[in-house]
């Protein structure tokens, strides 16, 4: 029997030369801000700045440190983890009626939270002003929680939902015929397999809330309650800016969700992608 040659498969080169330029566009910048972390201001100002300093120092680590890091840092744990904590536990538990729900009720409820998709932050940044003023809660941490906590849920729900639909209708219908109710139900079965999507859903909102700048600028006033992307500003003078020490700041800030996605990466894709193949 005559076998048929498979045809050989060609190298895309244009693929992996874009591939390669765009990992250079990503890389190039994250290399420039770590080596000038290391560099004196003297230095930064004589010498070609993507090269390695010939003298690095942690002079600049030392400065944003001891200029209240770890408080500004301790705001912004508060307020990233009170958020995703609140949005996790609101969309999944309205992911879980709008997925299962038999009504028409599920389906207008999902089409209300999208439509908060499609609001811009910016165009509502004065009336949460006037909104958080009235409350009383201006230069508070709780005014940069609940609207970040608004804002996060529809996006959070649409992956979430995707998510739910996609988990067997006889795991739903074993539960019910062993008496299991809704919050069992929820608990038991939906939480644990929807954990990819909750994954996605606490890192993606975690960086948006730990660099959120629009909302501490506008909602917060004081120092107590600085939050790390405004303390940036500890280093810029009337005429100039310390560089260094300022891309110092933004290595530190960016440590606890470089830990985060390392330890959340393989549910990423997952979560990201449940549902749309459909």
């Amino acid at each position: 029997m005559l076998q048929t040659k498979k045809p050989t498969e060609r190298p895309n080169i244009l693929g992996g030369l874009g591939g390669w330029l765009w990992l250079a566009a990503i890389i190039l910048p994250i290399y420039f801000i770590v080596i000038t972390a290391f560099r004196d201001r003297v230095d930064l100002n004589q010498s070609n700045p993507l090269v390695p300093p010939a003298e690095p120092t942690l002079a600049n680590f030392v400065r944003v440190i001891e200029n209240d890091f770890f408080h500004f840092f301790f705001n912004s744990v508060v307020v990233t983890a009170a958020t995703v904590a609140v949005v996790l536990i609101v969309s999944l538990m309205a992911s879980y009626y709008i997925a299962r729900s038999m009504s028409g009720g599920g389906q207008r409820l999902f089409s209300l939270i999208l439509l908060g998709i499609a609001i811009p932050v910016q165009a509502t940044i004065i009336p949460v002003y006037y909104l958080i003023r009235s409350l009383g809660l201006y230069d508070t941490l709780w005014a940069l929680i609940l609207p970040q906590i608004a804002f996060a849920i529809p996006l959070s729900v649409l992956i979430i939902v995707n998510f739910v639909r996609d988990i067997p209708n006889e795991l739903f219908e074993s539960m019910r015929v062993d008496g299991a109710g809704e919050w069992r139900i929820l608990t038991s079965l939906v939480l644990p397999m929807a954990k990819p999507a909750l994954m996605t859903v606490g890192i993606y909102q975690a960086l948006q809330v730990w660099n959120g700048f629009l909302f501490p600028l506008i909602l917060t006033q004081s120092r107590e309650v600085r939050v790390l992307p405004l303390s940036l500003w500890e280093y810029q003078g009337e005429f100039a800016a310390d560089i260094p020490a300022t891309l110092a700041a933004v290595v530190l800030s960016a440590v606890p969700l470089l830990v985060a996605y390392i330890l959340g990466r393989r549910y990423i894709v997952a979560g990201l992608t449940a549902g749309f193949g459909k």
